[in-house]
């Protein structure tokens, strides 16, 4: 699947159909990693959709019980310009709830990742990169808040792009925090993120935010490495990360190592402002003219609203509670506030370090871990594995995650940035990437 428009009918050609849906479907009792798929699906080459963008006519709950039976009377923009230029689409990926988690296991569909079905897939997109990661000549469309689309993208093996804020429309999604949210694609080549790219960005009248910018490639041979990101990453990640830098320095990029102090405090400025807009996205699920419905309308408000809200899961409830918190009139200067004012500084201390650089990290502090281990992480264990993956959504940067090595049979990916509006550098590069490195694959449907 490339560019070329020729290239591009002859994939579709080669579709087959019938044989594609019968191994998808039985490969999906196993890793479960699509909550929806279409049957009836015949031409065009296939791409799935993240449970969180509405497609017309299929089930969209955003990986929560309270939208359980919603069917969307429109879809998403970026789902119609890829149906608009012949695409199939083939269904709906599982996820984190509302794209609450980093291990796909915050939902009732856990994907699997395909490596090792003991292992989670990563979050939230964790059904969209099992499916990348399984299918040949597809396109998984993602979304990603804080890291959703890097992470699972290292876990299962797959390139994972998120591109600058605004770029790609937000119509159609069901939103977890608005300022944040990203709209990305994930595949096994960095070939086909482009292609899916150039379909999907462009200013939209639907979406006020989207912008119609000039997206360029300026090539850079400078990689700043930030020393404090690798204070909680893996000895064996750390080792396999410095054959990375060793062997990108024989290609010649010049690898500078800087220290930066007040990255740490991306992590709750990140959260506060996240969880703060998701209890207002959150808030409309009350079980009237949103969400579940119990149908007993004599109730009083209070006790409809609660029976209502008791289909959220742990997770999505843990964050309404604390983001009305932290937006209350007593400590809203003391926290989101300061939070937003810490954004700012962020963004413009990380933009002046990629004025002629990428930044280069790993994209996770570890390989996929067991299912069991990562439900018996604590919150807050687990909001410290978006350390790497944070920095650049909360700024709005764009970024991309590729597979750089595999540890006892897991693949291991490296996220790299840069500056807004410079999406097309870090396709350039992975496409390099890729002519001097194998992926890996255990499925090929």
């Amino acid at each position: 699947m490339g560019g070329a428009k020729d290239s591009k009918k002859q994939k579709i050609e080669k579709v087959n159909y019938p044989k594609l849906l019968r191994e998808l479907s039985k490969l999906n009792d196993e890793l479960r990693f699509f909550t929806v798929i279409n049957e009836n699906v015949s031409e065009g080459v296939p791409f799935s959709v993240k449970d969180n963008l509405c497609v017309k006519g299929f089930e969209s709950r955003a990986g929560s019980k309270i939208l359980k039976g919603y069917l969307p009377p429109f879809s998403a923009t970026s789902v119609e310009r890829m149906m608009n230029k012949g695409f199939g689409f083939l269904g709906k990926t599982a996820m984190d709830e509302f794209g609450f988690g980093s291990f796909g296991v915050n939902t009732d569909v856990v994907a699997k990742n395909p490596f090792d079905d003991k292992c989670v897939a990563g979050g939230s997109s964790s059904g969209a990169a099992v499916a990348a990661s399984v299918m040949k000549n597809h396109v998984a469309i993602a979304e990603s808040t804080g890291g959703s689309i890097s992470n699972p993208a290292s876990f299962c093996g797959v390139v994972g792009f998120t591109p600058t804020y605004g770029l790609v429309s937000r119509y159609g999604l069901i939103d977890y925090a608005n300022s944040l949210d990203k709209i990305g694609i994930m595949a096994r080549s960095s070939s086909m993120v482009r292609e899916t790219f150039e379909i999907i960005k462009g200013r939209d009248g639907y979406d006020s935010t989207c912008v119609d910018k000039k997206v360029s490639a300026l090539k850079k041979k400078k990689i700043v490495v930030i020393d404090q990101l690798m204070n909680g990453v893996s000895e064996e990640i750390k080792s396999t990360f410095q054959v990375l830098l060793a062997r990108l320095e024989n290609q010649g990029y010049a690898i500078n190592h800087v220290s930066f102090d007040f990255i740490d405090k991306a992590i709750p400025a990140y959260y506060i402002i996240s969880m703060s807009e998701a209890s207002t996205n959150l808030a409309k699920y009350d079980g009237y003219k949103y969400g579940m419905q119990y149908g007993d309308f004599t109730k009083k408000y209070n006790e409809f609203f609660t029976n209502a809200r008791e289909s959220f899961g742990t997770e999505a409830k843990r964050r309404i509670v604390l983001g009305t918190f932290v937006r209350g009139a007593s400590v809203k200067d003391k926290y989101y506030t300061k939070a937003l004012k810490v954004r700012t500084a962020l963004t413009n201390k990380l933009a002046g370090l990629m004025k002629d650089s990428f930044i280069l990290s790993p994209t996770m502090p570890i390989t996929a871990p067991k299912i069991e281990e990562a439900r018996k992480l604590s919150p807050l264990q687990t909001y410290a594995m978006d350390a790497l993956t944070i920095p650049p959504n909360l700024s709005g940067f764009p970024h991309v995650s590729f597979p750089y090595a595999y540890i006892k049979g897991m693949p291991v990916g490296a996220q790299l940035v840069t500056s807004h509006f410079n999406d097309y550098a870090l396709l350039d590069f992975v496409s390099e990437w890729e002519k001097s490195f194998e992926y890996q694959f255990k499925h090929n449907l």
